[in-house]
This record gives C-alpha cells, sequence and structure tokens, in this order.
C-alpha cells in the first residue's frame, strides 16, 4: 500500500510455487487482487483528501458570518434561482458544490473497492469450505504454500474486509459533516481522520505483506 508498489498482475512470471492450480491457483490470484484494490484505495484516498481540504478551505472563508449559512444554503440550489448575494459567495457556493460532488464521487468508488473486497472475502471462504470438505477440519496435510493453511487465508481476507468497511463508514461520515462544519478544529480533526485512516491499523498492512509473502507474491 505505502511506497508505490506496482500493481500485481495475476498472470504475471511472479507464480513460483509448485502447487498454482486448484486451491492454490485461486488463493494466489485472490492475494494479487487484495494488493490491487489496496492500491486503488490508496490512490482514493489521497485524491478524497485533496477535494476534502478544497472544501474545508471554502467553508472556513466563510465562517464567522452569515455567509457560511448562505453558502450552504445556497449550494444545493439550480443556478436559476434569483439570489440577491454577491458574485463571490456565488461562486464560492458552486465551488462548494462542484468539490462535494467530487468527494461524494470518490466515496463512492470507495463503496466499489470494498464490495470488490467482500467477494474476495467470500470466494475465500469458499475455497476454505472446499478444503474442509475435501481433507476434513484439520485441512491438508501439508499447506498450499510455505505455513498457512485456508482457513488462515481466509480468516485474513476477513479482517481486512471488517478494516476497511469499518473505515468506508468513517469517511461517508466525513462526507456528510464536512461541508456544514463551520469549526477550524474539527474541519482539521476530519482532514486528519481522513488521510491517516485511524481504523486501518499499520497490522493490516503487515497482514497485506503477509498475505503476498506466503503466497509468492513478494521474495522471502
Amino acid at each position: 500500500m505505502d511506497g508505490g508498489c506496482d500493481d500485481i498482475a495475476v498472470t504475471s512470471v511472479n507464480r513460483k510455487c509448485s502447487a498454482v492450480t486448484g486451491s492454490a491457483r485461486k488463493i494466489k490470484d485472490n492475494a494479487a487482487d487484495w494488493h490491487n484494490l489496496l492500491l486503488r484505495w490508496e490512490r482514493l484516498n489521497e485524491d478524497g483528501f485533496t477535494t476534502a481540504t478544497n472544501i474545508t478551505d471554502i467553508t472556513l472563508t466563510s465562517s464567522g458570518s452569515q455567509n457560511h449559512q448562505l453558502l450552504l444554503d445556497k449550494s444545493p440550489s439550480p443556478p436559476s434561482v434569483p439570489s440577491a448575494s454577491s458574485p463571490a459567495l456565488q461562486h464560492a457556493a458552486a465551488t462548494l458544490q462542484d468539490e462535494c460532488c467530487k468527494l461524494k464521487d470518490i466515496v463512492d468508488k470507495m463503496v466499489v473497492v470494498v464490495m470488490k473486497m467482500e467477494r474476495l472475502m467470500t470466494s475465500q471462504r469458499g475455497v476454505h469450505d472446499l478444503e474442509e470438505f475435501q481433507f476434513g477440519p484439520e485441512g491438508r496435510k501439508f499447506p498450499l504454500f510455505h505455513s498457512w493453511n485456508s482457513k488462515h487465508f481466509s480468516e485474513s481476507s476477513r479482517v481486512l474486509l471488517d478494516t476497511f468497511w469499518q473505515e468506508l463508514r468513517l469517511k461517508q461520515t466525513i462526507l456528510q459533516e464536512l461541508a456544514h462544519t463551520m469549526t477550524s478544529d474539527l474541519c482539521l480533526v476530519y482532514l486528519s481522520c481522513w488521510l491517516h485512516q485511524p481504523l486501518v491499523p499499520p497490522q493490516t498492512r503487515l497482514m497485506l505483506e503477509a498475505l503476498l509473502l506466503e503466497t509468492g507474491h513478494r521474495p522471502l
């Protein structure tokens, strides 16, 4: 996620483990998809932070006066509605509405990313169920790759999905509240939460790296 990693292509020559068919192939493909989805999430997070900062700049410029409320009242209004407000306020309202729409579009794309994560988790759980059906509750006698069994992969996917569902809900809350926030301190809290993603702990990144190492996408 950090460090500018490139997308992992599931058809590339990085398939170095001997078992790359059946369950092993599916798990390795899922690991690459997790990596690529998390890269996509990080790009959206950066874009969203830029847009959220623009929204904050507009709203704080108008705070401390009636202009802020006028701006909020006007921004959803159709352009044809007559207004006695100044041209500067009209421009600010239009800009605010545009930036809010941009942020909503980014959050909508984040929803799509998390839905794809959910499908990955379901796929991984299906592999685990198949392994249990074939080999019993204890799974295979030997691991598919280095040391993890199918249950470990399934649990990792579940933890990753739960993490990003929670972070998505935080993003949706910030989207709803940011343009209506009149105090600079609260605006800074929202911006900090968006940028630093408090519900995505460092362990999440470590778990992804462990997943990539286990499946051979990262060299040991």
